[in-house]
């Protein structure tokens, strides 16, 4: 199915956001995740459905300054 990751058309057979982190290989930590601008909490990931046409937004922590 088709969904768009930040802003970008992805292809992915992730069925919950838990498979799409494996499938994208997200770290453990510091990783957020929205889907139609609505934050998923990190224990609900594996029961959050993905969808075709779901807007998803990946935001990834790093250090600096």
């Amino acid at each position: 199915m088709k969904v768009n990751i930040n802003n970008k058309e992805t292809e992915t057979a992730a069925k919950s956001v838990a498979g799409l982190a494996e499938e994208l290989q997200l770290p453990a930590k510091g990783v957020a995740v929205a889907i139609d601008n609505k934050l998923v909490a990190r224990t609900d990931w594996s029961i959050t459905p993905v969808e075709e046409g779901d807007n998803i937004v990946i935001i990834k922590a790093f250090c600096g300054g």
